[in-house]
């Protein structure tokens, strides 16, 4: 099987919507990689990501913005003969997106892109938010530089 490559913009978005997470993979100040799960919401070519306002990442990220965010669904498991181990792969589908983070304060924005990450877990995106809530998290956005997609199996 071979892996192709996916351009139309609804397809690659219906692989990111599909996941669940994504994993943020970082660089800190000494070279050196740290990768993160992270909740997230996505909307035109662009992911909104929220954290603690401290911490390691946050402070990485401070220094260092450069991002590569990698989204994998549809994993399933196949196999062409029981007994031979080679014959044995996984589908997926999958789409790396790379950017720099760039933090919000803008209040109102924040509330925006909070509403955009609830959206990709409820459906929702009307939810009232408490002003010390708001204050109180670190809102970011990665605009993709780029986007790249593949599925390998489908």
């Amino acid at each position: 099987m071979k892996s192709r490559m996916i351009t139309l913009p609804d397809a690659i978005e219906a692989i990111v919507t599909s996941c669940e997470v994504c994993s943020v993979g970082m660089t800190d100040k000494d070279n050196l990689p740290y990768v993160l799960p992270f909740n997230f919401g996505f909307e035109n070519n662009t992911v909104y990501l929220h954290s603690a306002p401290v911490g390691r990442k946050i402070d990485i990220l401070k220094q260092k913005p450069e991002v590569c965010i990698a989204f994998s669904t549809a994993h399933e498991l196949y196999k062409q003969s029981d007994d031979v181990a080679c014959s044995f792969g996984m589908r997926y589908k999958s789409v790396i997106v790379k950017g720099k983070v760039a933090f919000i304060e803008d209040f109102d924005e924040k509330v925006r892109i909070l509403n955009v990450i609830m959206k990709q877990y409820t459906k929702r995106d009307d939810f009232v938010y408490s002003i010390p809530a708001v204050k109180g998290v670190a809102v970011m956005k990665v605009v993709a530089d780029s986007i790249e997609a593949k599925a390998f199996g489908y």
